[in-house]
């Protein structure tokens, strides 16, 4: 073979693409961002033959690889990009490292197939770098990020935590006025390294970034229904912005909470993983809310599939940095799903399980230091990952008792969880909470098609309905299905109530799936079963009301009746509806009692919301539009998306 042509084609290659990598230019403005959410404007020019595929590589820390970037741009999707210069704004997430940007050349000849996102996209390659910016980083000394609250079990007291760069001491400081901070806690420290990790991604290069130090702190001897002021932070690393919050009371009247599953973040480019740009809306539509409540105390339950990063650690400060616009006002609870935990190295997977490798690697150890929820439930991994934690618990929240469960590790009788649920249920004092809301991530009902889970529904309703019928539990609430759904009150597929066209009978949970907070891989529902392919999907009569929009639950409990709302994200409406009396009958809802009554049951709520409308939060509005607006993934679909197969 004559190498000559060969040789004499690569070196016009290399000459090409250092001549073209000599005349092109870029510069990122400005040089220093305050806090996370901050815009930079990256620049570029004399770009020439401009491709499609040309794109921008966003990178944290400026050292990482060419391939370890933690997200791209296509420069095409700016309106001047054919001129070979452009410009696109996008939000930062403090990384607590600098960023780099880096522009490369790609054809369509050198993608390769295989190797491709979540998304089914292949992921650009970064053989020819044309350019890259100098580094840009955040000012030391701003104070702490990524603050969110919880309760601790204990009426008086509310838990702060954040993170920090460098672990050193740190406390809050809070009072009743915004002048008076004058009462201060210190935070403990804690954080997790990459070995603790148990597979790849997260544990790679690729996937692993620095999470920072975690810091956790309680406020004590709070009033009841107080307003109160806090700040988290240090003198030396800085303070953060002032909050507020409300303090609970165990004795009070009603109850409010927001309730969702699934959600995610949002990024302002494509990365890995498909990420989940309706979770905006919901926060947005949150915000409104907890705006319009006033001084009432409330809550948000958040039932699994948490951050969705799946082992790409950024997606996990996005997350934060996300809600903490509601999360740094009221308390926000979670419980553990499959995309926090599950992988096959854990160490509970019975043969009938479905538990696979949707955690990325990451094994329940962001999500157990990341949050701190009541109780001190734990189960041991067998690896050097530490043991998970936030797995089961529960609490009061005034005439609401909250209960949390875990369906991804042990619930079968003799299991440390299922004492636990057994023992907390049959102790509830119906006097003061004579409501009962269960909570876990996969859900015990669904009219879904996915096949997978159904050993597991089976074993959940064999040995966990039993106690929630037996313990006169009202309301059941699962994530995991990427839809709303609500049943009738249900047992063993049978629907009961207290009064059923003129029969009395037994009172039984009202089921809902409620995971349609973000997450747009979609299920489809069940076909017939005697014509399987054919795109016909009739609704059983145990399922009331079946939804395919985005939105979130809204919870008001007074100590006559529970009232859940879901809220659609397309309008912030209310679409469907159901009331439950303490004694739990199902009195009334929106499917079976039309419009009227609809409208009726949510006067209770409505006149809060109408008012905080009005005020809608100015500056949480502006964050989100901008940020939405640089959000665009030209190469992604803006619909909901069906899965391709049965994992959820």
């Amino acid at each position: 073979m004559n190498m000559i042509p060969f040789l004499t084609f690569s070196f016009f290659l290399l000459n090409f693409f250092s001549l073209s990598s000599s005349l092109i230019s870029i510069s990122v403005i400005p040089k220093t961002l305050s806090k996370s959410g901050d815009f930079v404007t990256i620049q570029w020019s004399g770009i020439q033959s401009p491709s499609k595929l040309d794109w921008l590589g966003i990178y944290s820390s400026p050292s990482s690889n060419h391939d370890n970037f933690i997200g791209y741009i296509f420069l095409s999707s700016t309106p001047e990009w054919e001129s070979g210069s452009g410009s696109i704004s996008i939000p930062l997430v403090n990384l607590r490292s600098g960023y780099q940007f880096r522009i490369f050349r790609w054809t369509e000849s050198e993608v390769v197939p295989e190797l491709v996102d979540h998304d089914h996209n292949p992921l650009p390659q970064t053989k020819h770098l044309l350019a890259e910016s100098e580094e840009i980083g955040f000012e030391p000394g701003r104070g702490p990020e990524q603050i969110h609250l919880a309760l601790t079990g204990r009426e008086d007291e509310m838990r702060v935590m954040f993170v920090t760069p460098d672990g050193k001491e740190s406390y809050v400081r809070y009072g009743l006025t915004r002048n008076g901070l004058g009462r201060v806690v210190k935070t403990r420290v804690v954080r997790y390294e990459r070995e603790d990790m148990c597979d790849a991604p997260a544990n790679s290069s690729i996937g692993w970034r620095d999470p920072g130090y975690i810091h956790d702190g309680i406020m004590l001897n709070l009033k009841k229904v107080k307003k109160y002021y806090y700040q988290a932070g240090s003198d030396s690393g800085g303070w953060s912005s002032i909050f507020s919050f409300v303090s609970h009371n165990g004795d009070s009247g009603e109850t409010f909470a927001f309730l969702f599953g699934d959600m995610g973040t949002a990024t302002p480019y494509l990365t890995f993983l498909r990420t989940q740009e309706e979770s905006t809306s919901t926060i947005k539509w949150i915000s409104r809310d907890i705006e319009a409540l006033g001084n009432k105390p409330a809550l948000i339950s958040h039932i699994g599939d948490i951050s969705y990063a799946r082992g790409y650690s950024w997606l996990w400060d996005h997350f934060f940095s996300q809600i903490e616009p509601v999360a740094s006002i009221v308390p926000y609870h979670v419980c553990i799903g499959n995309h926090e935990y599950d992988w096959p190295l854990q160490p509970w997977k019975p043969d009938w399980s479905s538990y696979g490798t949707d955690g990325g690697g990451e094994c329940g150890v962001p999500y157990s230091y990341k949050f701190h929820m009541p109780g001190n439930s734990s189960e041991p991994t067998g690896m050097r990952a530490p043991a998970t934690q936030n797995l089961y618990y529960s609490f009061d929240s005034g005439r609401v008792h909250f209960v949390y469960m875990s369906t991804e590790t042990n619930f079968l009788p003799g299991s440390n969880q299922y004492a636990f649920l057994k023992h907390d249920l049959e102790s509830v004092d119906r006097v003061k909470t004579p409501f009962v809301v269960f909570q876990g991530h996969r859900p015990m009902y669904t009219t879904s098609s996915g096949k997978k889970d159904v050993p597991l529904r089976k074993r959940m309703i064999e040995y966990l309905e039993p106690l929630l019928v037996k313990n006169n539990v009202n309301l059941v609430l699962w994530g995991h299905v990427h839809r709303y759904e609500r049943f009738c009150p249900l047992s063993n597929f049978t629907c009961g109530s207290l009064v059923l066209n003129g029969e009395e009978r037994k009172a039984f949970p009202v089921q809902v799936v409620i995971g349609m907070a973000g997450q747009d891989w979609q299920p489809i529902w069940a076909p017939r079963e005697d014509h399987p392919s054919d795109p016909i999907y009739p609704q059983p009569l145990q399922s009331q009301y079946r939804g395919s929009e985005f939105g979130y639950m809204r919870l008001h409990a007074t100590k006559e009746k529970l009232t859940l709302s879901y809220v659609g994200n397309h309008d912030g409406e209310v679409h469907d509806m159901v009331e439950i009396l303490a004694s739990g009958q199902v009195v009334s809802d929106s499917i079976h009692d039309g419009p009227a009554a609809a409208e009726q049951m949510e006067s209770n709520f409505s006149w809060y919301v109408k008012i905080g409308s009005v005020v809608m939060l100015g500056a949480f509005m502006g964050y989100i539009v901008g940020f939405m607006s640089h959000a665009r993934k030209n190469v992604a679909d803006k619909g909901w998306r069906p899965i391709k197969t049965e994992e959820i």
